[in-house]
């Protein structure tokens, strides 16, 4: 009892306390890192002297400090005014704002946060102001600049193209895979087809293969069917001008009819019309059961396909080495390349040969030949009307002013620049170099290798006295030496490779270099009192004599 009353009197002591609730607890909460801790600890007129509990431990690892350290802005972001970082300057005032409303919502009118706020200094003098506003005028001044130098790149860039684009008509250019094709070949150059000729015998080998499929099992072959199978098989277009192409050059390949009622099992294709048949010419013996396409046919058939397609070639080589200052004449069974400056992807397409046509049905056009069709099956006055419409287009239409074809005037010939050079030593040169390029056409891939090996031998012969030199041996096996070699030249190449080319310097200078077989190993002995640079042009003399024959 005596503790009840000495409670009773302590509260009401206390003013601004309720009698009613003498021992009710004041609800304590944790302090969360969102509100202010040391507001929320100050006394208040209706709280006890109990001592508040400590806040709860955060979750992650670092401790969060509290909201008046939050509050505060650390020293280097309040450097002032002008840097692009203080929340004071003007170039930030969203910031500043979107700051002030959060710590105002988070404190709830609260003495303690608005005093925290007074406290961030937010001084700004006129000649900072003045500055900020130069150097943003003067940022924007460059910014525009930018911007019009590059629209101006922009369109120069876009009118050298626009033009190139309007240079030749649409679609009748060829791209550059097409007209260079013959120079982007690997390997040796050869008789190497146009790019449009070997996509011809392309298709050649894809009909041939779809063709030799339906015959072999006595099925109709029709246009339709082969069509669908060869675009399938090579990505690419291909209609009957192409058949005809194929015609043009392989002639005896196949034979073309044009028939009727074939099931065709197709919707766009009636049965009554007329349809393209193909049929493959084989050799067929007496005696002997149905000839078949296959596999060994197929590829002969296409060796001859290609054999004609070099020979067109062939003609236009011919007809350009006669319009040459000299005229050149190579036999065909030596050419083995073409000439240099004929341009192979400029020879013109194969003409299409003509395919079999539908008969022709009667067809009523004018007005004139349903009127004397049709005479007695209609009334008087449908036929006057047929009558006045056959009168009026029978009238010749006004008469067109023809165009006048302007005659191709020849190119205007271009001034001389050998002027006043001796036309002897002007045919001398053209025959030389005539000479020079026969003897390219006609160089077999045997010599070719063998021209290529002499160009390297000046430099090999220089690796090889190095060889001779670092390892202070008179004579060295001939493993060793390619080894030694191989590693020192330039070019990557094979130990193999790199003895042939020693045999052919010791071929060439025996006195120099001299290859000596003993028991089963060759060693390789070096001159090496002899002039390298003496050697070397011996070589180089060598190679072009070789390359002139």
């Amino acid at each position: 009892m005596a503790q009840r009353r000495l409670t009773d009197f302590f509260a009401r002591r206390r003013p601004g306390v309720s009698a009613t609730l003498p021992r009710a607890k004041p609800a304590w909460r944790t302090p969360s890192p969102a509100k202010s801790a040391p507001c929320a600890a100050a006394p208040g007129p209706g709280s006890s002297r109990k001592r508040a509990r400590p806040p709860a431990k955060p979750t992650r690892d670092e401790p969060v400090p509290p909201a008046r350290k939050r509050l505060r802005l650390p020293a280097d972001a309040v450097s002032g005014p002008g840097s692009p970082a203080a929340p004071g300057s003007p170039e930030h005032p969203s910031l500043q704002s979107k700051e002030t409303k959060k710590a105002a919502g988070s404190a709830g009118g609260r003495p303690c946060l608005a005093a925290q706020e007074n406290k961030v200094p937010s001084k700004v003098t006129p000649s900072e102001l003045k500055s900020c506003l130069q150097r943003a005028q003067e940022l924007g001044a460059r910014v525009q600049e930018l911007k019009a130098s590059a629209q101006k790149d922009a369109g120069e860039s876009s009118a050298p193209e626009d033009e190139g684009r309007l240079e030749g008509p649409c679609g009748k250019q060829m791209p550059a895979y097409q007209r260079f094709h013959a120079l982007a070949q690997p390997g040796p150059p050869g008789l190497v087809l146009p790019y449009k000729y070997q996509v011809l015998a392309e298709m050649f080998r894809s009909m041939d293969t779809i063709v030799g499929m339906l015959y072999n099992r006595s099925e109709t072959v029709t246009f339709a069917k082969v069509k669908q199978g060869v675009q399938d098989m090579m990505r690419k277009r291909f209609e009957e001008r192409n058949v005809g192409q194929i015609k043009t050059v392989y002639p005896g390949s196949y034979h073309f009819r044009q028939e009727r009622f074939i099931p065709t099992f197709k919707d766009g294709i009636k049965r009554s019309d007329y349809q393209l048949t193909i049929e493959p010419l084989l050799d067929h013996q007496a005696g002997s059961a149905a000839p078949q396409l296959t596999a060994s046919c197929l590829l002969q058939r296409r060796q001859v396909f290609s054999q004609n397609l070099v020979a067109r070639v062939q003609e236009h080589h011919r007809a350009f080495l006669a319009s040459l200052n000299p005229p050149m004449e190579v036999p065909e069974d030596q050419l083995t390349r073409w000439h240099p400056r004929f341009n192979v992807d400029g020879v013109p397409d194969i003409e299409p040969a003509e395919l079999p046509q539908p008969p022709a049905v009667e067809k009523l056009t004018t007005a004139q030949e349903v009127l004397a069709r049709a005479r007695s099956l209609m009334s008087p006055r449908m036929e006057k009307a047929l009558s006045d419409l056959a009168q009026r287009t029978a009238e010749p239409s006004s008469p067109r002013s023809p165009s006048l074809a302007q005659p191709a005037t020849p190119p205007a010939a271009p001034p001389s620049a050998l002027k006043g050079v001796s036309q002897a030593l002007l045919e001398r040169i053209r025959a030389k170099e005539a000479q020079k390029q026969l003897a390219q056409m006609t160089r077999r891939p045997e010599q070719e290798q063998r021209l290529q090996r002499l160009e390297r031998l000046p430099e090999l012969a220089r690796v090889l006295r190095s060889v001779f030199v670092s390892e202070r041996k008179p004579a060295l096996t001939m493993e060793v030496a390619c080894a030694r070699m191989v590693g020192s030249y330039r070019a990557a190449m094979s130990p193999g490779e790199m003895e042939k080319h020693l045999q052919l310097l010791s071929e060439l200078l025996p006195d120099w270099l001299s290859l000596h077989h003993i028991r089963t190993d060759t060693y390789v002995k070096l001159d090496k009192a002899a002039d390298l640079a003496g050697v070397m042009e011996q070589l180089a003399r060598l190679a072009r004599a070789e390359e002139t024959l």
